[in-house]
């Protein structure tokens, strides 16, 4: 029964044009061709990548941030206290006004205490600014040197010029030594970020992040099992060149370097515009989407490859909104840029705003508004 579904499922008609199949991606007369064993290979690429990492953030990341004056801001820990302990694992780490004053009254502290106190125990959880710094040094490395290993890859190959040339002779393009590499480092590297997830730093796009790699790898591999490899090289490449420069901005927004930081960060909103929403759809998508229909019938395959591309490009669309929203943030001369997806650490003068405005009939009042304590900065 189980052989017969694999049949169903893998039957040539769902996945490849009329009059091709499985039988065109074998070897032959020195021809070699993807094949799906290939794929094993990436597991032991992901944990070394998992290794390398982990070697590279103590050996590497620690010492360039130090010399780069990344330094952690002094945290105080909340005192221990059951009762408060048990709201805030079981219920919420942000109880409501009136959860205050119960919990107030059960624990004999003062209102003000308690806000305090969950103040205190949410920054506890959140990562300091040393392991951020870490993580986008890791992520900036990779990027950089697979975006400058993918152009080694591509730039002499006639489809990078002309992408229509990415279904010549499809499926029968054999594969090239430096696209089996190319491949497995990408999926990977991706790979290991699936198995890091639960050790990265949580952004507010989490969600977001964690469909982006599983469509990547789904991508990756699919592109691979029926040799759509010439498009996928492209889109990895295209993808590379602007994370580079996302995660360098981040470097140096740990570090205080505001100017840096707001230059690099421009123009990675211009590289990753021009690649993502305008390259990758109106040149690839086009490349995989309409073009083909004037070579093949469509085909169950067809869907399911541009498909994963569409959601990519929501995604993409999605991430040029908080772009822009930091882009605005800091034109008008903001200190830095601030990461929107970042959970900003809180500190004592936001408890401060926040009893202000529930007690708005004390406050001093200025062209009919209330005047609320908004000078201070939060940085990522």
């Amino acid at each position: 029964m189980l052989s017969r579904l694999s049949e169903l499922i893998w039957a040539d008609w769902i996945w490849f044009p009329e009059g091709y199949g499985w039988d065109d991606l074998k070897d032959h007369d020195g021809k070699v061709f993807p094949k799906t064993q290939d794929l094993w290979a990436v597991l032991p690429v992901a944990l070394c990548f998992v290794v390398i990492r982990q070697i590279f953030e103590r050996s590497i990341a620690l010492p360039l941030a130090s010399l780069l004056g990344v330094r952690d801001n002094h945290r105080v820990c909340a005192s221990p206290n059951p009762i408060l302990e048990s709201h805030f694992c079981s219920i919420s780490r942000h109880p409501t006004q009136s959860s205050i004053e119960i919990l107030s009254k059960q624990t004999g502290c003062s209102v003000r205490q308690v806000q305090r106190w969950f103040r205190r125990r949410r920054n506890q959880d959140r990562p300091s600014k040393l392991k951020k710094f870490q993580e986008a040094s890791w992520r900036f490395t990779f990027y950089l040197l697979a975006f400058f290993a993918g152009m080694g890859v591509l730039i002499d190959k006639p489809w990078f010029h002309d992408v229509k040339l990415v279904w010549e002779n499809f499926p029968k393009m054999p594969l090239l030594t430096s696209q089996y590499w190319y491949y497995m480092i990408e999926l990977g590297f991706y790979l290991s970020l699936i198995f890091s997830v639960a050790s990265d730093v949580k952004r507010k796009d989490f969600k977001e992040q964690i469909v982006h790699h599983v469509a990547t790898i789904l991508l990756i591999s699919f592109s691979w099992l029926v040799n759509y490899i010439r498009a996928g090289t492209l889109i990895m490449l295209v993808h590379d060149a602007s994370d580079y420069l996302m995660e360098s901005a981040k470097m140096f927004n740990y570090a205080g370097w505001k100017k840096t930081c707001n230059f690099i960060f421009t123009v990675f909103a211009i590289v990753f515009i021009i690649t993502r929403l305008i390259i990758f759809p109106f040149w690839i998508i086009h490349a995989t989407c309409v073009y083909p229909l004037t070579l093949y019938s469509t085909f169950f395959g067809f869907y399911f490859f541009n498909g994963l591309l569409v959601v990519l490009l929501i995604l993409h669309i999605f991430w040029t909104g908080l772009i822009l929203r930091m882009v605005v943030k800091f034109l008008p001369g903001n200190d830095i840029v601030e990461d929107e997806r970042s959970d900003k650490e809180e500190t004592e003068s936001d408890d401060e705003d926040r009893g202000q405005k529930k007690r708005p009939k004390n406050g001093h009042m200025q062209n009919g508004h209330y005047v609320l304590n908004n000078n201070h900065r939060k940085t990522d």
